[in-house]
C-alpha cells in the first residue's frame, strides 16, 4: 500500500492518504478503544498516538504533545506495511 503523509493546520496531526480504501466509511478512535480493524488497531498501539480519524482512503493520526513526528513516522509506516 502506497501512503503519502500530508501536514495539517494542527501540528499534532498528520493526514495519511493511501492508494486504496482503508476504511469503509468513517471511523474515529482514541487510545484504549477496542477495534477489529487491523490498521486502526496497529496505529493505536503505537506509543505516542493519541487518536485517529479515518475515512475511505485516508487516516489522520493525532499524536500526544510529548512525542516528535520524526520518532512516530517510521512506526506509522510500519503499521501500514504490516497490514496491507
Amino acid at each position: 500500500m502506497e501512503v503519502q503523509a500530508q501536514s495539517t493546520p494542527n501540528p499534532n496531526a498528520v493526514k495519511f492518504s493511501a492508494d486504496q480504501v482503508i476504511f469503509d466509511g468513517s471511523t474515529s478512535l482514541k487510545k484504549g478503544d477496542e477495534t477489529d480493524h487491523p490498521i486502526a488497531k496497529a496505529l493505536l498501539q503505537i506509543e505516542g498516538v493519541d487518536n485517529i480519524f479515518g475515512y475511505n482512503d485516508f487516516v489522520t493520526v493525532n499524536k500526544t504533545m510529548d512525542v516528535e513526528w520524526d520518532d512516530l513516522m517510521p512506526k506509522i509506516q510500519q503499521a501500514f506495511d504490516d497490514n496491507e
